[in-house]
């Protein structure tokens, strides 16, 4: 499909009349990458009678697909069939229908996304999930801080749910009924703001009802809570530019930005908290990096939680931190080393690690073989370039890999376990996503497994 030239000119950040900013440029690229409805796209100035003028090249991408896939892990099965389109009568508009088949469940998804509901930068999301256990829909509409220059945001979003929550032990599920609706607003403005860097404030709302049940009462229990909350997000913008780093044949944005978060919530028992877990909560998350000529590093923290005085103390919290380290120094070869750490404390059922959902942890490990409170993950593969656009189609690599980790409940030791091997890389080059399939073989050892020690996984590449 076509993309209409009117989408393109209402995505890009530049005017006619103003002065030429890189920075702004180099952002509207990256703009119109981020409607996934090119495979290529290019900004660059030339010369009209003259006078500078800017030159938007792109091509678009095959956006129409029927979905048919399948991927398995340490024999557990999961496969899919539907229909997207990307890029509806050229708008830019998503719409897809989607039938998974899961170990645990069928979902038939519905999504529908519009970068430019009403005006320039309204934008409109929804998914609903008609589950064989339940029912959940989310949605977001409003307008978000759309560039780095943004001067403010304004925006609503929900989730309406009643499903089957799966809580695995030592891989044994516990089902628990969930409920849940839930709406929040959230404005925020720039005191500063450039091309290159901001600082922004927020304040939000929510209200929400949500409860859950693992003993079938009658009726079901009902429970309703409001919080607001405030903060600060400070940032310089970087963004490293790559190619054969997550897909194939196509330029990725890979963002290098250092960024600080900060936030403070107010759940008081007057809003509907238990004595024991009403108080006051707080979040911060964090990121930096360093680029050196062919490659970067960049770590990851995030960290919130709720102080409770019913409950002298902690009532949840969560705490993660990761690094990255890639290179491509050496020729046709993209070299990652990953590490990754994260804790829960009293996290509500089905918020647990599962390294299976989550595809962190030993590849080709089975479905919900590692999960708990804690997890720990490190990789270290080293991604082959063997053709980079066979027949104009698919570009082809392979990986040899190691991965170690695991996933275990506070109560518990240490479940971990690690996998070695092969994995054969093939990704679209003419599709709007380059999302790449990978057909894994690894020789598994440690803690967490069942079966023979060489397992087969076809699934979805890792995305670092």
């Amino acid at each position: 499909m076509t993309t209409r030239a009117g989408v393109i000119r209402r995505t890009l950040l530049v005017n006619p009349g103003d002065r030429y900013d890189s920075a702004r440029v180099a952002e509207s690229e990256r703009a119109l990458r981020w409607l996934f409805v090119f495979s290529r796209v290019r900004l660059d100035t030339t010369r009209i009678a003259g006078r500078l003028a800017l030159r938007v090249t792109t091509s678009d991408g095959w956006s129409t697909k029927p979905q048919f896939g399948y991927s398995s892990a340490g024999g557990d099965a999961t496969w899919l069939a539907g229909l997207v389109e990307e890029n509806l009568l050229g708008t830019a508009t998503a719409l897809s229908a989607v039938y998974h088949k899961t170990p645990d469940r069928t979902i038939l998804d519905f999504r529908h996304v519009n970068p430019h509901f009403f005006g320039r930068r309204t934008r409109l999301a929804a998914e609903y999930a008609s589950k064989s256990d339940g029912k959940r829909g989310v949605w977001f509409l409003g307008v978000p801080f759309f560039e780095t220059g943004a001067a403010r945001a304004l925006g609503t979003d929900g989730e309406a749910a009643s499903e089957r929550v799966l809580v695995f032990r030592d891989g044994v599920a516990d089902t628990v009924e969930h409920r849940a609706l839930r709406i929040g607003v959230t404005a925020g403005v720039a005191p500063h703001a450039t091309s290159r860097d901001f600082v922004r404030l927020w304040a939000s709302a929510l209200w929400r009802r949500e409860d859950f049940d693992s003993v079938g009462r009658n009726p079901f229990p009902r429970s309703t809570f409001g919080a607001v909350g405030g903060g600060v997000d400070v940032g310089h913008v970087r963004f490293h530019v790559l190619e054969r780093f997550n897909s194939y044949a196509r330029r990725e944005d890979v963002d290098l930005s250092q960024l600080l978060h900060a936030g403070v919530w107010a759940a008081p028992r007057a809003w509907g908290y238990p004595s024991d877990r009403a108080g006051v909560g707080a979040e911060l998350s964090g990121q930096a990096s360093a680029i050196w000529p062919g490659g970067f590093v960049v770590l990851r923290g995030a960290a919130n939680g709720v102080y409770a005085p019913g409950a002298g103390g902690l009532d949840s919290g969560r705490v993660s931190g990761a690094v990255t380290i890639a290179s491509q120094n050496l020729r046709r070869q993209m070299l990652v080393l990953h590490a990754e750490a994260g804790a829960l404390e009293r996290p509500k059922p089905g918020a647990e690690f599962d390294l299976w959902v989550l595809q962190k942890g030993p590849r080709v490990f089975g479905a919900h073989q590692l999960t708990g409170s804690r997890m720990v993950w490190l990789a270290l593969e080293d991604r082959i370039l063997v053709r980079d656009e066979l027949w104009s189609l698919v570009g082809v690599g392979i990986a040899p890999f190691f991965d170690y980790g695991g996933a275990w409940y506070a109560d518990e030791a240490a479940r971990l376990g690690g996998n070695v091997g092969l994995a054969l890389r093939m990704g679209p080059t003419r599709s709007v996503h380059g999302d790449v399939a990978e057909f894994a073989l690894g020789y598994r050892f440690g803690q967490g497994w069942t079966g023979n020690r060489w397992a087969i996984a076809v699934r979805s590449g890792v995305v670092y």
